[in-house]
């Protein structure tokens, strides 16, 4: 599994690169040539590298990126979203074919910094490039993609959320849970997850809210707010959403703008189209 993780994330820095080409250049609508020209591929190299990593051909990736196609998305979800909620199923709720589960720190825990918790992480290829996952006894504390911080960063953003806290890099005890996370249906690893959450009251309830989106829906930043207060309260859902600390798992990628753009992410634009093309394909071929 670790191997294909590998393949996949160097193949996913080319996909990137193509998806930044398509994005700078669709209003010329760019052939398949010229797509795989600007990552120095022949177009039928391309093409197998594309349908490897996607499992759809590069048009309809392409499709799946469409403001049309998200507006679609937008409508259809948000009943589905609403549905899940009503029926309590925000926690646990369903990843894939993962049961996610989570608790909050409680305020007096929060206020000692990770006091007396040992945090474990690792780094690891995915299929959308390389992330650190990070773990205690009690849960998920952290999901982050690399790119474009770099490792250091990343490290040492995640001990000043935790400033007291033991950290212990040991990525042979990460590794099976990342198997869990981006191929859960190729392992027999134990399929249900659990996150620990150091956040505001807000924060967590939003948070919630996004275990609530299944795989292959979008829904809104309104949605979101609607759902944990109010509409109008959409600035602070969103800012909520940016501060989202276990990536992927808690899915702030299926958040886009009510008119069906796809921009703001906290590991790149380009990724979260990336992850919500990939998610369509799934969705489209379990559909």
């Amino acid at each position: 599994m670790t191997d294909k993780f590998l393949e996949q994330s160097e193949d996913y820095e080319r996909i990137e690169q193509a998806i930044g080409f398509l994005e700078n250049n669709f209003q010329d609508q760019p052939s398949l040539d010229e797509i795989a020209a600007s990552v120095h591929l022949s177009k039928y190299h391309f093409q197998r590298l594309f349908k490897r990593w996607a499992g759809v051909t590069p048009a309809q990736f392409t499709h799946y990126l469409t403001i049309e196609y998200a507006k679609d998305r937008l409508r259809e979800s948000r009943s589905i979203f609403d549905t899940t909620l009503d029926a309590g199923l925000s926690s646990p709720s369903r990843l894939h074919d993962l049961f996610v589960t989570f608790e909050a720190m409680t305020p007096g825990e929060y206020k000692k910094y990770g006091k007396d918790l040992e945090i474990f992480y690792g780094f690891h290829p995915t299929p959308f490039g390389e992330c650190l996952l990070a773990t205690t006894q009690r849960g998920i504390c952290a999901l982050r993609f690399v790119f474009p911080a770099g490792r250091e960063d990343i490290i040492s953003q995640l001990k000043r959320e935790w400033p007291q806290a033991v950290f212990v890099e040991k990525p042979t005890k990460t590794q099976s849970t990342i198997e869990r996370v981006f191929a859960p249906m190729q392992t027999d690893e134990k399929r249900d997850l659990h996150l620990l959450l150091k956040g505001t009251n807000f924060q967590i309830q939003v948070w919630r809210a996004l275990l609530a989106i299944p795989p292959g829906a979008m829904v809104s930043y309104q949605d979101v707010a609607g759902v944990v207060s109010t509409p109008s309260a959409a600035r602070a859902a969103a800012n909520a959403i940016a501060n989202n600390p276990i990536g992927y798992i808690i899915p702030c990628h299926r958040v886009i703008t009510k008119v069906g753009r796809t921009h703001h992410y906290r590991w790149g634009a380009t990724r979260k189209k990336a992850i919500l093309g990939w998610e369509a394909g799934l969705y489209q071929h379990q559909g």
